[in-house]
């Protein structure tokens, strides 16, 4: 099926996001070539390939984290709910907002527990102590982090184990109430019992959210996620220099993708024989 088929076989009111004729810029540089891609509602969506192939750079551009590098661009359209991110009317604060974050490694603040998760709530000004209490539990809930940590929401978020901090990170995001969660490689830093508690706790998440994820792990896409968004590398020689960028190559639902891949690219790839 082709790329075009494959994306247009639901409707765009399933979709929250979507990326129409994405390429993305650090200066000249060309990232990532020519991206269009649907996100569906309360579902999770994997983006794999070897590393260089940009993943991570789409991830950022969704929620508009790119431009903060400086000379970084995006090209394209990229749809949320109707409105383009990238419009000059758009808040970009109020887009991460929306799109929340959650990165490689646990970045926990060097604050409490409680002064971590009501950061951003507080940031949008809410004030009184009754409201924070009821936002940081159930943020913490939401992450399954509660019943670990509610006997002392004053100690250090950075006294936490590695997983641990993940998931105070992962509370701190949808504390402001997001609608979309980005997770970029969440548990590249952490051992298998706590990566196995991140994919758990995806799974519960997305009856709430819509979530994004790269990985390198190809178990993880697999076990994790709907559908799978499998980039690459492209070359070519131009003045004697060597240019490289990234390109989607397949999408399609996970179990496909695996399963049966429409392209020889991406099995030798799930296979292991590159990347």
């Amino acid at each position: 099926m082709a790329l075009q088929e494959q994306i247009s076989v639901k409707t765009e009111t399933d979709m929250v996001l979507q990326l129409r004729d994405c390429s993305f810029y650090y200066g000249a540089l060309r990232a990532v070539a020519k991206v269009s891609l649907p996100v569906y509602k309360n579902r999770i969506t994997a983006l794999i390939g070897p590393s260089g192939c940009g993943k991570s750079t789409v991830l950022r551009g969704i929620n508009r984290m790119l431009e903060l590098t400086p000379g970084a661009r995006v090209e394209g359209e990229i749809v949320y709910r109707g409105q383009n991110l990238y419009a000059d009317d758009v808040d970009p604060v109020e887009v991460r907002r929306r799109i929340g974050m959650v990165f490689q490694k646990p970045n926990p603040f060097p604050k409490s527990i409680f002064d971590n998760v009501a950061y951003g709530p507080r940031l949008l000004g809410v004030k009184k102590k009754g409201a924070l209490d009821e936002i940081v539990e159930r943020s913490l809930r939401g992450a399954s982090l509660w019943d670990e940590v509610s006997g002392d929401l004053n100690k250090s978020g950075l006294a936490l184990s590695g997983g641990q901090q993940q998931r105070l990170c992962i509370a701190r995001a949808i504390a402001v109430e997001p609608d979309v969660i980005l997770m970029d490689e969440p548990c590249s830093a952490l051992d298998p019992i706590a990566t196995q508690r991140i994919e758990e706790l995806m799974s519960e998440l997305q009856r709430d959210y819509t979530i994004v994820i790269v990985t390198h792990n190809m178990q993880q896409a697999q076990r994790a996620s709907d559908y799978t968004a499998f980039f690459n590398i492209r070359k070519e020689v131009e003045d004697g220099r060597e240019i490289r960028w990234g390109e989607l190559v397949e999408y399609d639902d996970t179990e496909k993708v695996f399963g049966s891949p429409a392209l020889q690219e991406t099995a030798d790839y799930i296979a292991g024989r590159f990347g």
